[in-house]
C-alpha cells in the first residue's frame, strides 16, 4: 500500500510564502506523475500543479509565476513553493500521485489527507 504524508501548511499574511512537502512511502514500484490540488470551503477541488517523472512541470493559470513545483525522486517527495500568497490561495491543499506498487499491476491515484493553508488579509 501507499501513503502520502503532507507537511508545511499554516497561517501566513498576504504576500508571504510557504513551502509544502508531500512524501510517498510504501511498496512503490514507480511514480508517473505527482500533483497538487486545492479546495476552498464551498468550492470544487481544483488542480494547481503537476510534475512528471521526466521533470516536466505544469501550472494552473491562477498560480503560474507565483508557485513552483519540484520533485526529489530519491525521496519520492514533491514540493510546492508558494510565493506572493493572497487570500484567494486559502484552501486545503492535497497531494496526489499516480503510482504502481509491487502488489498491484497497474497504476492508481493516491491522495494525501490535505494540509490547511490560510492567507490572512
Amino acid at each position: 500500500q501507499v501513503q502520502l504524508v503532507e507537511s508545511g501548511g499554516g497561517l501566513v499574511q498576504v504576500g508571504g510564502s510557504l513551502r509544502l512537502s508531500c512524501a510517498a512511502s510504501g511498496s512503490i514500484f514507480s511514480i508517473n506523475v505527482m500533483r497538487w490540488y486545492r479546495q476552498a470551503p464551498g468550492k470544487q477541488r481544483e488542480w494547481v500543479a503537476s510534475i512528471t517523472a521526466a521533470g516536466t512541470a505544469n501550472y494552473a493559470d491562477s498560480v503560474r509565476g507565483r508557485f513552483t513545483i519540484s520533485r526529489d525522486p530519491a525521496k519520492n517527495t514533491v514540493y510546492l513553493q508558494m510565493n506572493s500568497l493572497n487570500p484567494e490561495d486559502t484552501a486545503i491543499y492535497y497531494c496526489n500521485a499516480l503510482i504502481r506498487t509491487y502488489y498491484i499491476s497497474d497504476f492508481h491515484d493516491y491522495w494525501g489527507q490535505g494540509t490547511q493553508v490560510t492567507v490572512s488579509s
